[in-house]
């Protein structure tokens, strides 16, 4: 068989001479615009996750006010709770006690929840039958992590008029705007 002229040797030499597959260039290419999609959601979900958390942080302020004023109606001797711990409580363990109100879930209660640490402080108080019946409160939520849980640190009092600093702080003198 002479191959010089044949139709199958010329197509077979056309199939040795075209490439199969990407080349090396196209895949380099191919792996460098991946890369820079991934970096660009990396970023974005960094920012989506603190804004979640700070949402997350307002709200359970919120839920620590009405715990709150749920708190200092179910014992007026007592007033308001000092701790979160005394907000909290397993509801599983028997009746609610001041010391263990059962009004805020467990995570909450525990003082930290989604990048967010809480903190209770007690204001002025009255003494009346050596018990202690504190008038006031002040709840402050500030980021575990300046930066990358939460940039606001968060507070509130018993008005429930949810203030903010800038900073990441407690100094909380921005009003919210909501």
């Amino acid at each position: 068989m002479n191959c010089k002229s044949s139709l199958f040797c010329r197509n077979r030499a056309r199939r040795l001479t075209t490439t199969n597959g990407f080349t090396l260039m196209e895949l380099l290419i191919v792996m460098a615009i991946i890369a820079i999609l991934s970096l660009l959601a990396i970023a974005s979900i960094g920012v989506y996750t603190k804004r979640a958390n700070s949402l997350s942080a307002v709200n359970s302020l919120q839920k620590i006010v009405q715990a709150q004023m749920m708190y200092a109606e179910s014992y007026p001797a007592t007033g308001y709770a000092c701790t979160l711990e005394a907000l909290g409580g397993d509801p599983h363990s028997g009746a609610p006690t001041p010391a263990s109100s059962q009004l805020l879930p467990s995570d909450l209660a525990s003082g930290f929840k989604q990048g967010y640490e809480f903190t209770i402080a007690c204001g002025d108080k009255v003494t009346a039958n050596n018990v202690d019946r504190f008038n006031s409160f002040t709840v402050m939520a500030k980021p575990q992590s300046v930066g990358k849980t939460g940039d606001r640190g968060y507070c509130t009092d018993e008005s429930g008029q949810i203030k903010f600093d800038p900073a990441g702080g407690v100094n909380c003198t921005q009003t919210l705007g909501q």
